[in-house]
Order: structure tokens, then C-alpha cells, then sequence
């Protein structure tokens, strides 16, 4: 039997016995991808052979699972689209549904890989209604199956039927599998979505009792989030808006932060901005310090932003992500050097107290800034005793060491010179273009 030339070009793209390490293994799918896209264009003409050659591609991946580092998950998730692809092929060939559907079942019981983790989210999309009804009467015959106890069975397959009710927007059917199970709020949160264009009131109920099962939860639920935010947008829909402000700022009150403003200011009218801004900011003392910085940074609140820097400890402000210190200390440095100097400061400390040598050269840097802003704020002194602290404290530490000296001495931070640049200079000169 002839093979099917695509088979040859699968073969070479998965490159078996080759291990993929993680750095790569993002690259590895894209040319994955490429292949992905040829066998796309023969479901017009050949649908049956599309279905056959997507079928062999996802046998390949499970080989090639055991060859590779997918840390990043892109393969898995190239391996469940493929599944994907295979149903919406198979049902261009015509094949039959509960075929189709018997063999997902089959591989999302025997998945080593976990390549069917959750898929029914995306497959009952790709499914058309025949292949919904398929897959609908084979995972009810497996959920009245599973034993109560233990529940792992009973409970996975519920969430695949709620996926396919979801999908085929049959409230009944959602509403009494719950109630053999169990309401949830995320549950709560699925009915909402499906009312919400059409019969919005009913959608807020939903609403407002997945929120009421989300606060009887001990930590909460995933779904708190987005229960929150539909309810504001459909009580503004119905034209209660004044009851979404306060939803808004009393979710704001219990967690200043920018994100939680920002959702305040979205139903405040427009006349009363000025006014609800400072209650906003002045709600915002109970925030947390990382929550805070992004706030004040967020709104342009200088004074507020230096005011809480200088407030804090030195422990506390090492304890900032540089994702909130460092926007924060380019924002002080010219009004507030001061304040901008300890943020600074606290970055490079939490690099060199951790013993992240890949992040000294950063360190080395943040601790150059921190000398000029105090130097800018004639406090010479606090930058004599940071001096004193790290050497002190790190003078072992030799890959940071010597930068530090020079940095304290005031010879300033040498950036060292990229991959390429080194390369050029070594090579003897630049490449041909880029010589006079």
C-alpha cells in the first residue's frame, strides 16, 4: 500500500528521537503547525483522508510525548486541537456520529498524556448537532454508570455533560443534572451566560445566586470574578446603574487596588468623576503595598505614591514584585528622588539577599540608580550606610561583588556588551553592510 506522502512530512516535523527541550518547544510546534495546515486544505476536496491523516498526526504526538519537555503545555494544546480538527474533518466525510463519538470516549479513557484534559470545552464546539447527540448519550450512559463513591468518575463525567448542554444551550437539561449533583456557583455562572442577551433579569437571578453560593465558599470560587463583573453590567443593561456603582465600590473597598478603580470609574457619571477619584484614593490606605503602588501609579498619584514609600519598611519594600517597584521608582525619580532611592535600593537588595546571580547585572543597576537619586535627594549618607550593608553582608558573593565596588566607588554600571556585539568585535569588524 502506497503511503500517503503527508505521513512522510509528518515524520520528519515531529524529527523522532530528537530530544525538544522546553526553549524550544515552542518553535518545534510552529513547524508542527505548518504540516497542521496542508492536511487543512485537502478537507474541500478529500475530507475523508483529512480525518485519516490528523488521526495518524495525533498517534505520532503521543509517540513523540516521551521525547520532549512541554513545561509551556503548547504541545498539549497542539495535540488537542488536532483532535478537534479530526472531528470537524469526520463530519465533512460524512462519517458517522457515534463513531465519531466512541472513539473521543476512548481517547479521553486511555489519555497517558492528558491530551483530553477538559476538552470537552472546545470539542462540543467543534462537534455539529448529530456528533452533540452522539457524544450527549454516550457520556450520560457513562455518568449514570460511574459509583457515587469515589466520586472522580461520577464528577467528570457531569462535566462533560454541562459542557455540551452549555454548548447546545439546553437550560432543562443543565438545571437537572445539577440538580442530581449539585449547584455550583460556576454552574450559576454558564446558566447567566445563556440568558444573558435574551432574557437579562433572568440572567441577573442567576447572577445573584452564584454569587451568594461564591460567598459560602471558604476561599471562594473561580467563578467570583466574572459573577461579579455580569452582575454590574446587567444591572446597568436593566438600568439600575446606580446599584452596579455600589456593587463596584463595595468590592473596591474590600480590595483597593487599580483594576478594582478602574471597574468603580466604569459606572461613575461623568460629572461626579473628580469626586468619586479622591473616595477612591482615600479608600485606598487599607490596600496592600503592592496593590497601592500600582494604584497611585496607575492614577498619577504622585504624593500618595511617595507618601506610602516612605511609610513602609525596608523588609516590606523587598517583599514588591519589580513589576510594582520598578514603574514606581521611574515615576519618583525626578519629583520624589528621595522615595525612589529606598525602591531602588529594595529591588537590587531582594536580587542579592536571594543569591540570584543570573540577576546581579540588574541588581548591579538598580543599585546605581539608587546611588544617584540619593545623591539627587543630598542623602549621602543612607547610600554610605547601604554600602556598608552589602559588603558586610555580600562581599562573598563574587560574581556581584565587583560590580558593586565599582558602582560604590562611582565609577557607574558598564553595561556589557550583547551576544552579537561581542561576536562582531571578535570576527574583526561588522558585516559587510554595516561597514563606511
Amino acid at each position: 500500500m502506497r503511503r500517503d506522502p503527508i505521513e512522510h512530512q509528518i515524520e520528519l516535523a515531529l524529527r523522532p528521537g530528537a530530544f525538544i527541550h522546553d526553549r524550544t518547544c515552542f518553535s518545534f510546534v510552529s513547524e508542527l503547525e505548518k504540516i497542521v495546515g496542508r492536511i487543512e486544505g485537502l478537507i474541500a476536496t478529500d475530507a475523508a483522508r483529512a480525518a485519516g491523516l490528523y488521526e495518524t498526526f495525533l498517534a505520532c504526538c503521543h509517540a513523540k510525548a516521551e521525547e520532549l519537555d512541554d513545561s509551556s503545555g503548547s504541545f498539549g494544546q497542539f495535540a488537542q486541537d488536532l483532535i478537534c480538527r479530526w472531528v470537524k474533518a469526520r463530519q465533512a466525510s460524512d462519517a458517522d456520529p457515534n463513531g465519531t463519538a466512541a472513539r473521543l470516549l476512548a481517547w479521553m479513557d486511555d489519555d497517558p498524556h492528558a491530551f483530553c484534559y477538559q476538552i470537552e470545552k472546545d470539542v462540543t464546539k467543534a462537534l455539529d448537532k448529530a456528533g452533540r447527540v452522539a457524544f450527549e448519550k454516550l457520556a450520560r450512559a457513562r455518568f449514570e454508570a460511574a459509583p457515587i463513591q469515589p466520586e472522580y468518575n461520577r464528577r467528570r463525567w457531569s462535566e462533560v455533560l454541562r459542557a455540551i448542554y452549555l454548548a447546545r444551550r439546553n437550560v432543562a437539561a443543565y438545571e437537572a443534572l445539577t440538580q442530581e449533583t449539585g449547584l455550583t456557583a460556576q454552574d450559576c455562572l454558564a446558566l447567566a451566560t445563556i440568558h444573558v442577551s435574551r432574557k437579562p433579569s433572568l440572567a441577573l437571578g442567576w447572577v445573584e445566586r452564584g454569587i451568594d453560593l461564591d460567598r459560602k465558599t471558604p476561599h471562594g470560587s473561580a467563578a467570583g470574578y466574572d459573577l461579579a463583573r455580569l452582575q454590574r453590567e446587567l444591572l446597568t443593561r436593566l438600568g439600575r446603574g446606580d446599584e452596579a456603582l455600589d456593587a463596584a465600590w463595595a468590592e473596591y473597598q474590600e480590595h483597593p487596588s487599580k483594576y478594582a478603580y478602574e471597574e468603580v470609574m466604569r459606572f461613575v457619571p461623568k460629572a461626579q468623576r473628580a469626586v468619586w477619584h479622591e473616595k477612591t484614593m482615600e479608600a485606598a490606605v487599607s490596600a496592600d503595598l503592592h496593590s497601592a503602588m500600582e494604584l497611585f501609579v496607575g492614577t498619577r498619584e504622585t504624593e500618595r505614591l511617595a507618601d506610602r514609600v516612605r511609610g513602609a519598611t525596608g523588609e516590606a519594600l523587598e517583599a514588591v514584585s519589580h513589576y510594582a517597584t520598578e514603574p514606581a521608582a521611574m515615576k519618583l525619580e525626578k519629583t520624589h528622588p528621595e522615595a525612589a532611592a529606598r525602591l531602588w535600593r529594595s529591588q537590587a537588595m531582594r536580587i542579592v539577599k536571594a543569591g540570584k546571580s543570573r540577576y546581579y547585572d540588574a541588581a548591579i543597576s538598580n543599585f546605581e540608580r539608587a546611588r544617584r537619586c540619593y545623591a539627587r535627594a543630598g542623602l549621602v549618607a543612607e547610600w554610605e550606610e547601604t554600602v556598608r550593608q552589602v559588603r558586610s553582608n555580600h562581599r562573598r558573593k563574587t560574581g556581584f561583588i565587583s560590580g558593586f565596588e565599582a558602582v560604590a566607588a562611582g565609577a557607574g554600571h558598564k553595561k556589557q556588551p550583547s551576544f552579537v556585539e561581542r561576536a562582531r568585535a571578535r570576527w574583526g569588524g561588522g558585516r559587510e553592510g554595516d561597514r563606511s
